[in-house]
Formats: C-alpha cells, sequence, structure tokens
C-alpha cells in the first residue's frame, strides 16, 4: 500500500481514529477529511487536525459545507415540510450526503485511489456512503475496516492504545452528532422500545420560562428573516435555533424503518427545523391551491424517503425539487409565533398571496361570489355520482 492515496472521512471520533491509524500503519498515504455541516466549531477543528496528524495523516483538510449542505438538501426538506414519519427532520441522514459527495469531489481532485469511512455493517450510513461514492467513483475502491472487521469498541481501544495514542476513549453515556438541520441524541434507552430519554440527555436545557413571540419572513419559501431583521437562510436557521433552545423545544424520539430492513429508534432536539417547517406548512396552506399541497404532501414524504436511504444522485431526485421549487412561487410572508418552555404556538399570517381572501366570502359566515341558486345547482350536481350509484346498486 505504499503511497497509495486514500481519503478517510474522518470525525474524530473512535472508528475513524481506528481507521486513520490501521490505515496509515499498512503504508497508505491517509488524507483525514472532516466535513462540516453545523457540528464543528473552529476549536474542534484545531483539535481534530492535531489529533489526526498525530495518528499518522499525512494531511488534514476540514471542508465547510454548510452553504452547500442548505442548498442541495435543507432547501428541498423545507419545501416539502419533511418530517420522516411525520416526526423527524431527517437531521443525520440529510448531512451524511453531502459529505459523502464532498469528500468524493476531494478525493478526486487529489487522486486518490481509495476512499475509506467508519462506518458499521449495521447502520443507515454505510449505504449512504457506499451509494455516493459508488456513483460518483466508480473506479475508486472503498475501504471499510470496521465493518469488514467487525470490531469491538474494546477492541479498537486497545489497538490505538498498542499505538501509543494516549487520548481518553471513554463511551459518553449518549452520543451526540450536531448538525444546521438538528441534533441527534442516541443512549441505552433508544435501544430498546419502552423508554424515553431523559431530559439531561438533550444538549440544551431549558433556560427560558416566560413566552415569547417571533415572526419568521419567508420569501418563495425560504427563511429570510427573523423579526424583520433580514439574514440568508442558513444564518436565519443558526439564529432561531439559538433562540428557540432556550425553550427546550423540538425534542422527540423517531422510530423507523432503516434501509437494511430492521427498525431504529433515536432521540433528537431540532428546535429550529421543527418550528421553519411547521411555519413554512401554515403559510402554504394560506397560499397554495388545494391540489398543490395534496401533490406536496405525496411528492415531499417521496423525497424525503428516497433522500433518507442514499438515492440523493437518482435523477427523479432533480425532477421533485423542480416540483418542489415551483410550488414556492406565492409562499410568501410572514408567520408568527409564539414560543413556550417545550413547545411553540402558530398565531397566523401575513402574505400579499393570502388565499383566504374576504372579497369571495368568510367561511361559514358570507358568501359574496355566488347566489344562493348557484350553491343550491353546484350541490345538485355534485351529488350526481353518489345518486347513480346508489340507484344502480339499490338492492346492495
Amino acid at each position: 500500500m505504499e503511497n497509495k492515496k486514500l481519503v478517510l472521512a474522518y470525525s474524530g471520533g473512535l472508528d475513524t481514529s481506528y481507521c486513520l491509524m490501521k490505515l496509515s500503519k499498512q503504508g497508505y498515504e491517509v488524507h483525514a477529511i472532516s466535513v462540516n455541516t453545523g457540528g464543528f466549531d473552529a476549536h474542534e477543528v484545531a483539535e481534530m487536525k492535531t489529533k489526526a496528524l498525530q495518528m499518522g495523516a499525512h494531511t488534514y483538510q476540514s471542508i465547510n459545507a454548510l452553504s452547500s449542505f442548505y442548498e442541495k438538501v435543507v432547501k428541498y426538506l423545507v419545501f416539502g415540510n419533511v418530517l420522516k414519519n411525520n416526526t423527524y427532520p431527517l437531521s443525520v441522514s440529510a448531512e451524511r450526503i453531502v459529505q459523502a459527495m464532498e469528500i468524493v469531489t476531494y478525493a478526486k481532485k487529489i487522486g486518490a485511489e481509495a476512499i475509506a469511512h467508519g462506518s458499521t455493517g449495521a447502520g443507515n450510513d454505510q449505504v449512504r456512503f457506499d451509494l455516493i461514492f459508488q456513483v460518483m467513483a466508480p473506479g475508486i475502491e472503498i475501504i471499510t475496516p470496521i465493518r469488514d472487521q467487525q470490531l469491538s469498541r474494546e477492541a479498537e481501544i486497545n489497538y490505538l492504545k498498542e499505538n501509543g495514542v494516549a487520548l481518553s476513549w471513554e463511551k459518553a453515556q449518549y452520543s451526540i452528532n450536531q448538525g444546521l438541520w438538528g441534533t441527534s441524541v442516541g443512549g441505552k434507552e433508544t435501544l430498546t422500545s419502552q423508554d424515553s430519554l431523559p431530559e439531561s440527555a438533550y444538549p440544551s436545557q431549558l433556560e427560558k420560562r416566560e413566552s415569547e413571540k417571533v415572526s419568521l419572513h419567508f420569501e418563495k419559501g425560504e427563511l429570510i428573516g427573523i423579526d424583520d431583521q433580514m439574514d440568508n437562510p442558513v444564518n436565519n436557521i443558526i439564529k432561531l435555533q439559538e433562540k428557540a433552545q432556550k425553550f427546550a423545544i423540538g425534542r422527540d424520539i423517531h422510530v423507523g424503518d432503516t434501509i437494511i430492513g430492521i427498525k431504529g429508534r433515536v432521540g433528537f432536539e431540532a428546535a429550529a427545523p421543527l418550528l421553519i417547517i411547521k411555519a413554512h406548512h401554515l403559510l402554504e396552506k394560506h397560499t397554495l391551491s388545494k391540489w398543490q399541497q395534496f401533490q406536496k404532501e405525496q411528492l415531499g414524504n417521496f423525497y424525503g424517503m428516497l433522500l433518507h436511504e442514499g438515492q440523493y444522485l437518482d435523477p427523479v431526485m432533480r425532477d421533485l425539487e423542480a416540483f418542489l421549487s415551483n410550488s414556492q412561487s406565492t409562499v410568501s410572508g410572514k408567520v408568527f409565533v409564539t414560543l413556550h418552555p417545550f413547545r411553540f404556538e402558530l398565531n397566523g399570517i401575513e402574505s400579499d398571496h393570502d388565499l383566504m381572501n374576504a372579497a369571495f366570502g368568510s367561511y361559514g359566515e358570507e358568501n359574496k361570489g355566488w347566489s344562493a341558486d348557484d350553491a343550491k345547482g353546484f350541490i345538485k350536481l355534485l351529488s350526481n355520482q353518489n345518486k347513480i350509484y346508489q340507484f344502480v346498486n339499490k338492492e346492495k
């Protein structure tokens, strides 16, 4: 393996640290790559670089993919109001797609002959990474030491210690994966079906107990402002998260089907994603037609499912994105929200495109655009199909 260039998807955790040292010892020229989709600050990136170089990395590179993550994925999760099983905003699965694409792009740039990742054989990430790598770079070898060797945590720790790595590898009680679009939380309670996560497991704790109002300003489906302060959508997501997490909003446990066919359970904290999706959905209910909403619900769910299962590069995803983008042409206006401890309340909207237009009548109160005879004739015609069915099948 002498001088064979290899790009390693590196997070700084135990699995990828084992991969880094093992592969460098085998003679690979290991280029460690961290793709930041909202989970690392500057101090953490500096620490990861130090650790990577100490363990044998030829180079270390941190790629800031926040804007790419938003433009390629998050934007469409908002347009589609995507919540897996009506619960989970696809926090981690959405990140992995962009991370994999950035890693392949870097591998091609430096002429790498192999790509490695630290996924096990029991989860979804192995599928997401491998699918993207195989489609984008079919000629590059994929190396997965943890999956192939079925290593235990203890075996990895012992190997690192034997090779002089004196870092603490104590297993945290809860595994936390933080990103722009939410934070996943796993622990002993999520391994079974009956227990909820304790409050202390969540990274954000309740700080505010007095309710607070906030207005979210959307332009063609994108969050462009908070309380009349305009900024780009990525910054607005970060700002809203900082504001809403103080109310301990956005906690839940997702139960779903993994790509490999088993059920999985994971906790998450996603204050900003849930606020944005629910506020955006309310604005759509005022500004889209009945059939736009119906089709969006079907296609948004389909988009989310394909993304979750790593099928981002299938051309149907671009078709779905085109539909979702086109549907947002009138989804502009403000949504008024009240933040409470552990929950939020959608109060109403203000939009130039609001179809709840009083010029045509007020629901249950007054009709202005039609007469009583018009209504009677419409209802008579509407009943025809059922009248005919009942007449033809009267013996039933």
